[in-house]
Protein backbone atom coordinates (compact mmCIF):
# COMPACT_ATOMS: atom_id res chain seq x y z
CA UNK A 1 0.00 0.00 0.00
CA UNK A 2 1.43 3.69 -0.72
CA UNK A 3 2.06 5.68 2.37
CA UNK A 4 -0.43 8.12 1.17
CA UNK A 5 -3.35 5.61 -0.37
CA UNK A 6 -5.23 5.30 2.76
CA UNK A 7 -5.94 9.63 3.28
CA UNK A 8 -8.86 9.98 1.41
CA UNK A 9 -9.80 13.32 0.59
CA UNK A 10 -12.49 13.15 3.79
CA UNK A 11 -9.91 11.88 5.85
CA UNK A 12 -7.65 15.30 4.97
CA UNK A 13 -10.74 17.33 5.76
CA UNK A 14 -11.23 15.50 9.06
CA UNK A 15 -7.41 16.02 10.08
CA UNK A 16 -7.48 19.52 9.26
CA UNK A 17 -10.91 20.21 11.11
CA UNK A 18 -9.45 18.05 14.23
CA UNK A 19 -6.38 20.77 14.33
CA UNK A 20 -7.83 23.85 13.81
CA UNK A 21 -7.85 24.57 17.79
CA UNK A 22 -4.40 24.20 17.52
CA UNK A 23 -3.45 25.61 14.34
CA UNK A 24 -5.54 28.81 15.53
CA UNK A 25 -3.54 28.73 18.79
CA UNK A 26 -0.16 28.36 17.31
CA UNK A 27 -0.26 30.74 14.71
CA UNK A 28 -1.98 33.52 16.66
CA UNK A 29 1.01 32.91 19.15
CA UNK A 30 3.87 32.93 15.95
CA UNK A 31 1.92 36.19 14.67
CA UNK A 32 2.63 38.23 17.96
CA UNK A 33 6.33 36.91 18.09
CA UNK A 34 7.37 38.34 14.86
CA UNK A 35 5.23 40.95 14.23
CA UNK A 36 7.47 43.95 13.45
CA UNK A 37 10.51 42.14 12.35
CA UNK A 38 11.61 41.22 9.02
CA UNK A 39 14.64 38.88 10.18
CA UNK A 40 15.23 35.93 12.26
CA UNK A 41 17.49 36.59 15.15
CA UNK A 42 18.46 35.86 18.69
CA UNK A 43 15.04 37.50 19.89
CA UNK A 44 13.01 35.79 17.23
CA UNK A 45 14.13 32.49 18.75
CA UNK A 46 13.55 33.14 21.94
CA UNK A 47 9.83 34.22 21.11
CA UNK A 48 9.72 31.56 19.03
CA UNK A 49 10.79 28.54 21.63
CA UNK A 50 8.35 29.87 24.13
CA UNK A 51 5.82 29.95 21.40
CA UNK A 52 6.83 26.25 20.98
CA UNK A 53 7.14 25.33 24.53
CA UNK A 54 3.39 26.91 25.30
CA UNK A 55 2.03 25.17 22.43
CA UNK A 56 3.16 21.83 24.13
CA UNK A 57 5.80 20.48 22.41
CA UNK A 58 8.25 19.92 24.79
CA UNK A 59 11.20 21.56 26.52
CA UNK A 60 13.29 18.68 25.38
CA UNK A 61 11.39 18.60 21.69
CA UNK A 62 11.74 22.90 21.24
CA UNK A 63 15.18 23.06 21.75
CA UNK A 64 16.44 20.74 19.39
CA UNK A 65 13.72 22.71 16.77
CA UNK A 66 15.09 26.30 17.90
CA UNK A 67 18.71 24.66 17.31
CA UNK A 68 18.10 22.88 14.14
CA UNK A 69 16.91 26.82 12.80
CA UNK A 70 20.30 28.50 14.80
CA UNK A 71 22.45 26.53 12.15
CA UNK A 72 19.88 27.00 9.15
CA UNK A 73 19.75 30.76 9.71
CA UNK A 74 23.97 30.77 10.51
CA UNK A 75 24.47 29.05 7.58
CA UNK A 76 22.03 30.71 5.33
CA UNK A 77 23.09 34.38 6.98
CA UNK A 78 19.98 36.01 6.25
CA UNK A 79 16.52 34.45 7.17
CA UNK A 80 13.22 36.26 6.66
CA UNK A 81 10.27 35.98 9.23
CA UNK A 82 8.26 35.38 6.20
CA UNK A 83 10.39 31.81 5.72
CA UNK A 84 9.63 31.16 9.33
CA UNK A 85 6.38 29.05 9.03
CA UNK A 86 8.01 27.05 5.61
CA UNK A 87 11.26 26.07 8.10
CA UNK A 88 9.67 25.41 10.98
CA UNK A 89 7.52 22.81 9.70
CA UNK A 90 10.71 21.33 7.36
CA UNK A 91 12.25 20.87 10.41
CA UNK A 92 9.39 19.38 12.51
CA UNK A 93 8.97 16.84 9.53
CA UNK A 94 12.46 15.60 9.59
CA UNK A 95 12.77 15.73 12.98
CA UNK A 96 9.86 12.79 13.05
CA UNK A 97 11.93 11.16 10.53
CA UNK A 98 15.24 10.85 12.21
CA UNK A 99 13.51 9.54 14.94
CA UNK A 100 12.09 6.72 12.69
CA UNK A 101 8.62 7.93 13.65
CA UNK A 102 7.05 5.56 11.38
CA UNK A 103 3.63 6.42 9.73
CA UNK A 104 0.95 3.97 10.13
CA UNK A 105 -1.14 2.65 7.10
CA UNK A 106 -4.64 2.10 7.81
CA UNK A 107 -5.89 -0.41 10.13
CA UNK A 108 -4.03 -3.55 9.11
CA UNK A 109 -1.92 -5.90 11.10
CA UNK A 110 0.89 -8.03 9.79
CA UNK A 111 -0.09 -11.04 7.94
CA UNK A 112 2.13 -13.44 10.08
CA UNK A 113 0.40 -12.75 13.33
CA UNK A 114 -2.93 -14.50 13.90
CA UNK A 115 -4.71 -13.51 16.12
CA UNK A 116 -2.79 -9.90 16.47
CA UNK A 117 -3.12 -9.66 20.18
CA UNK A 118 -3.22 -5.79 21.64
CA UNK A 119 -3.39 -4.76 24.96
CA UNK A 120 -4.26 -1.39 25.86
CA UNK A 121 -3.39 0.58 28.64
CA UNK A 122 -3.74 4.15 30.19
CA UNK A 123 -5.53 5.93 33.13
CA UNK A 124 -9.14 6.08 33.19
CA UNK A 125 -10.68 9.12 31.35
CA UNK A 126 -8.21 9.06 28.49
CA UNK A 127 -10.99 7.50 25.88
CA UNK A 128 -8.77 4.20 26.62
CA UNK A 129 -12.34 2.25 26.18
CA UNK A 130 -13.86 4.37 23.27
CA UNK A 131 -10.55 3.97 21.50
CA UNK A 132 -10.52 0.38 21.94
CA UNK A 133 -14.13 0.39 20.65
CA UNK A 134 -13.50 2.25 17.56
CA UNK A 135 -10.34 0.50 17.02
CA UNK A 136 -12.73 -2.32 16.80
CA UNK A 137 -15.11 -0.72 14.58
CA UNK A 138 -12.30 -0.11 12.34
CA UNK A 139 -10.43 -3.54 12.04
CA UNK A 140 -13.52 -4.96 11.39
CA UNK A 141 -14.39 -2.47 8.53
CA UNK A 142 -11.03 -3.61 7.34
CA UNK A 143 -12.25 -6.93 7.39
CA UNK A 144 -10.89 -8.29 9.86
CA UNK A 145 -12.79 -10.93 12.94
CA UNK A 146 -12.54 -8.75 15.72
CA UNK A 147 -12.65 -9.69 19.95
CA UNK A 148 -12.63 -7.85 22.58
CA UNK A 149 -11.85 -8.69 26.03
CA UNK A 150 -12.54 -6.53 28.99
CA UNK A 151 -10.10 -7.40 31.37
CA UNK A 152 -10.82 -4.01 33.27
CA UNK A 153 -13.17 -5.56 35.89
CA UNK A 154 -12.39 -2.71 38.69
CA UNK A 155 -14.82 -0.33 37.39
CA UNK A 156 -18.37 -1.74 36.74
CA UNK A 157 -18.98 1.20 34.27
CA UNK A 158 -15.86 -0.02 32.18
CA UNK A 159 -16.99 -3.04 31.31
CA UNK A 160 -20.31 -1.78 30.75
CA UNK A 161 -19.27 0.85 28.36
CA UNK A 162 -16.87 -1.66 26.43
CA UNK A 163 -20.04 -4.19 26.02
CA UNK A 164 -21.69 -1.14 24.65
CA UNK A 165 -18.75 -0.54 22.35
CA UNK A 166 -19.39 -4.56 21.29
CA UNK A 167 -22.75 -4.12 20.66
CA UNK A 168 -22.60 -0.99 18.65
CA UNK A 169 -19.71 -2.44 16.63
CA UNK A 170 -21.51 -5.92 16.19
CA UNK A 171 -17.50 -7.38 17.98
CA UNK A 172 -17.57 -10.29 20.14
CA UNK A 173 -17.01 -8.70 23.75
CA UNK A 174 -15.85 -11.57 26.47
CA UNK A 175 -16.53 -10.85 30.06
CA UNK A 176 -16.45 -11.59 33.74
CA UNK A 177 -17.97 -10.66 36.67
CA UNK A 178 -16.62 -7.05 38.48
CA UNK A 179 -13.76 -7.81 40.20
CA UNK A 180 -12.88 -10.72 38.14
CA UNK A 181 -8.84 -11.95 37.91
CA UNK A 182 -8.05 -9.38 34.77
CA UNK A 183 -5.44 -12.43 33.52
CA UNK A 184 -8.63 -14.57 33.94
CA UNK A 185 -10.62 -12.43 31.52
CA UNK A 186 -7.38 -12.27 28.90
CA UNK A 187 -7.11 -15.87 28.84
CA UNK A 188 -10.47 -16.72 28.70
CA UNK A 189 -10.19 -14.00 25.68
CA UNK A 190 -7.71 -15.18 23.64
CA UNK A 191 -8.79 -18.89 24.17
CA UNK A 192 -12.59 -17.83 22.59
CA UNK A 193 -10.03 -15.96 19.71
CA UNK A 194 -8.46 -19.38 18.97
CA UNK A 195 -11.29 -21.41 18.96
CA UNK A 196 -13.61 -18.98 16.49
CA UNK A 197 -10.19 -17.95 14.09
CA UNK A 198 -10.24 -14.44 15.12
CA UNK A 199 -7.79 -12.21 13.59
CA UNK A 200 -7.67 -9.57 16.15
CA UNK A 201 -7.87 -9.02 19.62
CA UNK A 202 -8.26 -5.93 21.86
CA UNK A 203 -7.84 -6.19 25.27
CA UNK A 204 -8.73 -3.41 27.38
CA UNK A 205 -6.57 -2.99 31.17
CA UNK A 206 -7.54 -1.14 34.62
CA UNK A 207 -7.15 2.42 33.93
CA UNK A 208 -5.60 2.60 37.27
CA UNK A 209 -2.08 4.32 37.89
CA UNK A 210 -1.66 3.25 40.96
CA UNK A 211 2.03 2.79 41.80
CA UNK A 212 4.74 1.98 39.23
CA UNK A 213 5.43 -2.10 40.91
CA UNK A 214 1.68 -2.52 41.31
CA UNK A 215 0.91 -1.50 37.56
CA UNK A 216 4.50 -3.90 36.76
CA UNK A 217 2.92 -6.90 38.36
CA UNK A 218 -0.82 -6.40 37.18
CA UNK A 219 0.30 -6.13 33.39
CA UNK A 220 3.14 -8.77 33.68
CA UNK A 221 0.06 -11.18 35.22
CA UNK A 222 -1.29 -10.63 32.10
CA UNK A 223 1.06 -11.08 29.93
CA UNK A 224 1.99 -14.43 31.32
CA UNK A 225 -1.09 -16.43 31.63
CA UNK A 226 -1.78 -14.91 27.82
CA UNK A 227 1.62 -16.18 27.18
CA UNK A 228 0.30 -19.79 27.99
CA UNK A 229 -2.19 -19.98 24.86
CA UNK A 230 0.16 -17.09 22.62
CA UNK A 231 3.39 -17.65 23.49
CA UNK A 232 4.04 -13.96 21.93
CA UNK A 233 1.20 -12.20 23.23
CA UNK A 234 0.65 -9.48 23.08
CA UNK A 235 2.18 -8.17 20.13
CA UNK A 236 0.94 -4.65 20.75
CA UNK A 237 0.84 -2.80 24.05
CA UNK A 238 -0.83 0.32 23.02
CA UNK A 239 -1.01 3.19 25.26
CA UNK A 240 -3.83 5.57 24.91
CA UNK A 241 -3.06 9.32 25.80
CA UNK A 242 -5.45 12.38 26.48
CA UNK A 243 -3.59 14.87 24.02
CA UNK A 244 -5.60 17.76 25.65
CA UNK A 245 -3.83 17.45 29.22
CA UNK A 246 -0.59 18.19 27.58
CA UNK A 247 2.05 18.18 29.57
CA UNK A 248 0.30 15.82 31.67
CA UNK A 249 0.15 13.10 28.81
CA UNK A 250 3.99 13.24 28.96
CA UNK A 251 4.01 12.55 32.39
CA UNK A 252 1.69 9.43 32.23
CA UNK A 253 3.70 8.04 29.06
CA UNK A 254 6.57 8.08 31.13
CA UNK A 255 5.16 6.46 34.08
CA UNK A 256 3.75 3.59 31.80
CA UNK A 257 6.71 3.21 29.64
CA UNK A 258 8.80 3.02 33.03
CA UNK A 259 6.14 0.19 33.67
CA UNK A 260 5.77 -1.64 30.83
CA UNK A 261 7.16 -2.52 27.20
CA UNK A 262 4.52 0.43 25.75
CA UNK A 263 4.98 -0.35 21.82
CA UNK A 264 3.03 2.06 20.07
CA UNK A 265 0.72 5.02 21.29
CA UNK A 266 -2.81 6.68 20.80
CA UNK A 267 -3.33 9.76 21.68
CA UNK A 268 -7.00 11.16 21.72
CA UNK A 269 -9.29 14.18 21.84
CA UNK A 270 -7.21 16.29 19.65
CA UNK A 271 -10.34 18.02 18.26
CA UNK A 272 -11.00 19.59 21.31
CA UNK A 273 -7.66 21.29 22.34
CA UNK A 274 -5.28 23.79 20.92
CA UNK A 275 -2.67 21.14 22.62
CA UNK A 276 -1.62 19.43 19.38
CA UNK A 277 1.76 19.57 19.34
CA UNK A 278 1.77 17.38 22.35
CA UNK A 279 2.12 14.44 19.52
CA UNK A 280 5.11 16.08 18.02
CA UNK A 281 6.84 15.78 21.33
CA UNK A 282 5.86 12.64 22.83
CA UNK A 283 6.41 11.53 18.88
CA UNK A 284 9.80 12.53 19.54
CA UNK A 285 10.69 12.22 23.39
CA UNK A 286 9.59 8.36 23.70
CA UNK A 287 10.64 6.92 20.04
CA UNK A 288 7.53 4.88 20.75
CA UNK A 289 4.94 5.20 17.43
CA UNK A 290 1.75 7.20 17.70
CA UNK A 291 -0.08 4.86 15.56
CA UNK A 292 -3.40 6.89 16.00
CA UNK A 293 -4.36 10.66 16.77
CA UNK A 294 -8.31 10.98 18.00
CA UNK A 295 -9.85 13.47 15.95
CA UNK A 296 -13.12 13.23 17.18
CA UNK A 297 -16.77 11.38 18.58
CA UNK A 298 -17.72 9.28 15.43
CA UNK A 299 -16.83 5.64 14.62
CA UNK A 300 -14.55 7.04 12.04
CA UNK A 301 -12.91 10.08 13.90
CA UNK A 302 -9.80 7.44 15.14
CA UNK A 303 -7.03 8.05 12.30
CA UNK A 304 -3.66 6.48 11.63
CA UNK A 305 -0.74 8.67 12.26
CA UNK A 306 1.36 10.08 9.33
CA UNK A 307 3.70 12.24 10.21
CA UNK A 308 3.57 14.15 6.90
CA UNK A 309 0.28 14.73 6.41
CA UNK A 310 -0.08 15.75 10.24
CA UNK A 311 2.39 18.30 10.03
CA UNK A 312 1.27 19.55 6.53
CA UNK A 313 -2.17 19.90 8.02
CA UNK A 314 -0.77 21.52 11.11
CA UNK A 315 0.68 24.31 8.71
CA UNK A 316 -1.99 24.53 6.51
CA UNK A 317 -2.93 27.88 6.30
Amino acid sequence: MGIFNFFSKEKKETLNQGLEKTKRGFFEKLSRAVAGRDKVDEDVLDDLEEVLVTSDVGVDTTLRIIRRIEERVARDKYVGTDELNDILRDEITRLLSENNVSDTEGFHIPGDKRPYVIMVVGVNGVGKTTTIGKLAHQFKEAGYKVVIGAADTFRAAAVEQITIWGERTGVPVVRQQMGSDPASVAFDTLQHSVAIGADVVLIDTAGRLHNKKGLMDELGKIRRVMQKLIPDAPHDVMLVLDGSTGQNAYEQARQFTSATDVTSMAVTKLDGTAKGGVVIGISDQFKIPVRYIGLGEGMDDLQPFNRREFVDSLFKS
